[in-house]
């Protein structure tokens, strides 16, 4: 009987929940002994320049080492991502310009951490404020210019074809529906907040501890920053307490810790509090929408267009690429005959832009799901049925979209159908009218969305390297960079599927880039797809390695041979209790190992559907999510346990960003959600119970059929809340509230809407 399939407890777990993980901040490392600790002097403004800058008070504080500015640095202000205006550069401490709260000015270290934030406070920085641009709009106006030398604060823009179509493009349409929509700024806010060590070593190489995803790209990145060879540098990944897509990659400060330790010639330690973390760390989403939909009153979508602004914060990262998933994927599940997007990423003085949970595509999603209920609405047809009208049909894939992708596989209609079915949908409907004609005060709102993600992460080449030790023990090195995703359970199976060893002799190596040079780490939900099927081939070329050695052995050909899983030996085939040679006597006679790279070449296309109930008190404009029922087909199960657990994670983000996460700035670019007491993150009393409907499509993409599941449930959920708690109140008018859907919105929409029918 096959592993694979079952409901494994994760291996990773009981250490944990004992003894706690080591995060970097963590480590006791004898090469970090004697290491100095960097506090980092942070601007207070969001837009000013610099006129001055005093180290002596600090440098004479109790334990201060050194005190360093830009002027100390050997480091070239980088363009942080390479698609970005060419002007936009980013110094790794500001010298004459600060272009939002929290960049770094000045860097201090001390003997002690605690000695830090004391120090800092003594640094005298003189600020000439500058006019802060918050709003995308006037940013894009060039009425103030984060970097004058660029001549705008455009950082790119994109399109689909060649000429703006216009008003013809809805010509042939009976309805026609605009709305500008906001999805909102959000914060990773990881469990571990970023932090880095570093030291170098009598051959003048350094190495660098940190928390990241990808610690392949981060070296070679760091080191570009450095001007140093990629081989001179070594990256080590303790455990990551989480990521979300904010710890793709390096930060600067990885650098910076690099540097400073050989300035000083001492290791140097960082590790910033949470409200740098809520300040500093890239953030998520950022865009406003513009969303056109038209079609006929059969429900028949006919033309659809989104056009973007994309925030990209103060210093261009991988926010720059997030339209270009949105646009991708702009026509979601749906066969739209005519589509059109554009695209404009503009510079803020805010915290920079990056990938968060579904990077570029819950956008996407976000936005047709809303067009799609605003159409249905138009016409009066339920929001379900519209959809199951225009979804992509099974005979259609593989379904190349106006958008560019090509759709691999899926069943659109029966994962609403599931959804519906499993939710009592019909029934919904009916106490959700019976609560409207008695005008109760606590209203029933149903939400629907169907999504499709494109998963892979752009990279899928990866690699994987299985060995069988003498003792029978396995190690297995990946590619792949889990923080949380549970991959030494995931990855162990795989291998223990191919070659009978039990998964507690099989140990999981990740994350040295002195062990494994290769890796593209872990985002876009790539690594099972990527990093597993990597895995699961280079454990069966082992298998195939060990029947020809054993074949000798075993005096038979090597097509007779097979491995008994149940004694993790090469026997022949059919032959009860005939000899046999155990993988470990074949690895004590000569290395037993395999290096396989895979190639998936292409992304996959993971879908579903979600039926989301919520309840909205109309006098408070308080919206509970009551029950959510969620389809998340991402093909083979390896593991339901891992599998549902990230289902779990997915939908609770993407309810909180519907109903409460907004990182938020005042008109001067403070931002005012700089702490968890004023960012609003749902706790487990906030959350619905999760009932999930299994449905599994294989992909033809790799032998395995496996699609990524990590960001599903929040590009599933969050359109579904956001569409039900509007569906709630729609009857008194409201036709549509922005995210997120707190008290105060629902109520103004609703407090709006019934003095307009008052008129």
């Amino acid at each position: 009987m096959s592993i694979l399939g079952t409901r494994v407890v994760r291996t990773e777990d009981p250490v944990f929940l004992t003894r706690g993980a080591t995060y970097t901040d963590d480590l006791t490392d004898e090469r970090l002994t004697g290491a100095l600790h960097l506090t980092l002097v942070r601007s207070p403004l969001a837009h000013a320049k610099i006129t001055s800058i005093d180290t002596e008070a600090a440098k004479a504080a109790p334990g201060v080492v050194a005190v360093y500015t830009g002027a100390d640095l050997d480091l070239e202000p980088a363009l942080l991502f390479p698609a970005a205006n060419k002007a936009m550069l980013r110094p790794f401490l500001a010298t004459d310009t600060v272009r939002y709260v929290g960049e770094a000015v000045a860097a201090v270290l001390t003997e002690e951490h605690w000695q830090g934030e004391d120090a800092a406070d003594l640094v005298e920085i003189d600020y000439d404020p500058l006019e802060a641009v918050i709003d995308l709009k006037k940013a894009l106006s060039d009425e103030v210019l984060l970097f004058p030398e660029a001549g705008t604060n455009s950082v790119t823009s994109m399109h689909l074809g060649k000429d703006d179509p216009g008003d013809e493009f809805f010509a042939d349409c009976e309805v026609v529906i605009t709305r500008e929509i906001t999805n909102q700024r959000v914060a990773a806010a990881p469990l571990e907040s970023r932090a880095a060590s570093a030291y170098w070593g009598d051959d003048g190489r350094c190495t660098i501890f940190c928390s990241t995803q990808n610690a392949q790209s981060a070296r070679d990145e760091v080191a570009g920053w450095m001007g140093m060879d990629a081989k001179n540098l070594r990256l080590i990944l303790p455990d990551v307490g989480g990521g979300f897509g904010a710890k793709i990659g390096a930060d600067p400060e990885f650098a910076l810790v690099a540097a400073f330790s050989k300035m000083a010639g001492r290791p140097v330690r960082w590790n910033e509090s949470r409200s740098e973390n809520m300040t500093g760390m890239v953030q998520g989403r950022a865009q406003l929408q513009t969303i056109t939909i038209g079609g006929d009153r059969d429900g028949k979508v006919k033309a659809y267009r989104l056009d973007v602004i994309q925030d990209a914060g103060a210093y261009p990262r991988l926010g720059v690429v997030l339209p270009m998933f949105t646009r991708m994927m702009a026509s979601g599940t749906y066969d739209i005959p005519k589509v059109w997007s554009t695209a404009q990423v503009v510079a803020t003085t805010t915290t920079s832009t990056a990938a968060y949970r579904g990077a570029g595509r819950p956008e996407a999603t976000q936005a047709i799901e809303r067009a799609m209920d605003l159409f249905a609405d138009e016409i009066g047809m339920d929001p379900a049925e519209i959809r199951k009208i225009n979804v992509i049909k099974p005979e259609q894939f593989p379904f190349t979209t106006k958008g560019g992708a090509e759709y691999d596989s899926g069943e659109y209609a029966k994962a609403i159908d599931l959804a519906l079915e499993a939710s009592d949908y019909t029934g919904l409907r009916a106490e959700q009218e019976a609560r409207r004609k008695r005008g109760d005060a606590v209203q029933l709102g149903i939400g629907v969305s169907s999504y499709v993600e494109i998963t892979g992460g752009g990279a899928f080449v990866e690699n994987a390297t299985v060995e069988v030790h003498a003792d029978g023990t396995v190690t297995v090195l990946t590619g792949t960079s889990p923080h949380g995703q549970g991959h030494a359970t995931a990855w162990a199976m795989l291998a223990s599927d191919e070659l009978g060893i039990p998964i507690d002799k099989i140990t999981v190596i990740h994350g040295d880039t002195d062990l494994i040079p290769k890796g593209a780490g872990t985002m876009g939900s790539r690594s099972l797809q990527t990093g597993g099927v990597a895995v699961h081939n280079a454990a069966a070329e082992l298998v195939d390695l060990a029947k020809q050695r054993a074949a000798d052995l075993l005096e038979a050909n090597v097509d007779d041979l097979e491995i008994d899983k149940e004694t993790a030996s090469v026997v022949v085939k059919g032959v009860p209790g005939s000899k046999s040679v155990p993988l470990a006597e074949l690895a004590a006679a000569e290395e037993l190992k395999v290096f396989h790279e895979w190639d998936g070449k292409k992304p996959t296309f993971p879908f579903g559907a979600h039926v989301a109930v919520v309840e909205v008190d109309v006098e408070s404009g308080k919206a509970t999510v009551e029950r959510i029922w969620a389809v998340d087909d991402a093909g083979p199960i390896l593991n339901p346990l891992i599998f549902d657990g990230q289902r779990h994670g997915g939908i609770a983000q993407g309810i909180a960003q519907a109903l409460l996460e907004e990182v938020v700035f005042d008109p001067d670019g403070q931002p005012l959600t700089a702490t968890f007491a004023d960012y609003g993150i749902p706790s487990a009393a906030e959350l619905p119970s999760f009932d999930l409907v299994t449905m599994e499509t294989p992909t033809p993409v790799n032998p395995m059929g496996y699609k990524g599941i990590g960001e599903a449930g929040t590009i599933g959920s969050c359109p579904a809340v956001q569409n039900a708690v509007i569906d709630a109140v729609s009857h008194l008018g409201v036709s549509h509230i922005d995210m997120p859907l707190t008290p105060v919105r629902v109520w103004t929409a609703i407090d709006a809407a019934q003095k307009e029918a008052s008129k």
